[in-house]
């Protein structure tokens, strides 16, 4: 986009570029003081190494840095123990996009590995601590969290223990099918034109596996950012668009007559899953930029007849979820 070879063509603009992180609420200061003393044993290992190197010893296993864990999503309903924090996004919407926090304010930031570059936007956990269990929307990653660390809204963590802890154990699953808040939402980035195109889905209750936009005869796959947009970083034309989705447990929905309407959400009149939506108007409402701070499928049903200008759309069934494989670690 940015080589001259395609002249009128509109540079990225700062908006294209993934958000950062926001600031978050951080447990009590007696970590620290762990992470301090476990800082100077580091360095006396460091020392001990050295001098065994020099004296011709070889510390097995200690000449690699250990493995990271592969990125995966919570999937399947698979019950995970861990411990949860909280933090408040300020209304942002997260890592995720989202044009801001949901309205009950029950959302969640997972570490790095569950985060998954963005695998686990948009998918619900059921969280159970001390005082009872909370159902809460992934939109955030929380960068310093390791695996079974969550960091939950104050509000979220207020359902499930005395804030006052500021730390607690968990339990936690994914939710398989959570109900929908409503049809599918698109939201085309600020910045997109036809020579470079990114759209933000909403409201589709499970974590995504593809999107695809149609051109022509063909599919073309977008690919996933890590701040939760699906780019075609050499556009998809003018549209109205076409877009099929597909989510982690095989269900497929295709809307049309998603229009080039930047920072707009054009809501469709099909759900990801269930009984499909009444058709209704579909007046873009403007939404403010998000900014935050750090296969199978069944056959579709027919195509839904909408009033000009509403993005029309199919839906199809689920296919059987498919079984994560199990993650190991190794040493080497």
């Amino acid at each position: 986009m940015t080589d001259g070879s395609a002249p009128g063509r509109p540079l990225p603009t700062a908006d294209q570029h993934p958000p950062t992180r926001a600031g978050r609420r951080r447990a009590p200061a007696g970590p620290r003081r762990r992470l301090a003393a476990g800082g100077l044993a580091a360095l006396a290992a460091v020392v001990a190494v050295t001098l065994a190197v020099r004296g011709g010893a070889a510390p097995a296993c200690a000449a690699s840095p250990p493995r990271a864990l592969p990125a995966a999503p919570p999937l399947d309903g698979t019950v995970h123990s861990g411990k949860a924090t909280f933090y408040d996004s300020k209304g942002a919407g997260g890592n995720c996009s989202r044009p801001a926090a949901p309205t009950n304010r029950l959302y969640v930031a997972l570490g790095p590995s569950e985060y998954a570059a963005g695998t686990s936007c948009g998918g619900h956990l059921d969280v159970t601590g001390p005082q009872g269990t909370v159902r809460v929307l992934v939109m955030d990653q929380c960068p310093e969290c390791e695996p079974g660390h969550l960091d939950l809204s104050a509000e979220a963590f207020a359902r499930i223990a005395d804030p006052v802890q500021g730390i607690v154990k968990v339990s936690y699953r994914a939710v398989v099918d959570p109900p929908l808040p409503g049809p599918l939402t698109f939201r085309v980035k600020e910045g997109a034109s036809q020579w470079w195109f990114a759209v933000l889905i909403g409201d589709h209750g499970n974590p995504l596996r593809a999107v695809d936009v149609r051109q022509g005869a063909s599919w073309r796959a977008a690919t996933r950012q890590d701040y939760n947009y699906w780019l075609i970083a050499s556009g998809a034309g003018p549209g109205p668009y076409t877009i099929r989705v597909t989510d982690a447990y095989g269900h497929r929905a295709t809307a049309t007559g998603i229009r080039m309407l930047p920072g707009q959400v054009q809501r469709s009149t099909v759900r990801m899953y269930g009984a499909a939506a009444p058709t209704r108007s579909a007046t873009p409402r403007r939404s403010p930029s998000a900014r935050p701070s750090p296969r199978k499928s069944a056959s579709a049903t027919p195509t839904v007849t909408a009033p000009p200008g509403t993005p029309a759309v199919r839906d199809a069934a689920a296919a059987p979820p498919a079984t994560p494989a199990p993650v190991t670690a190794a040493c080497d």
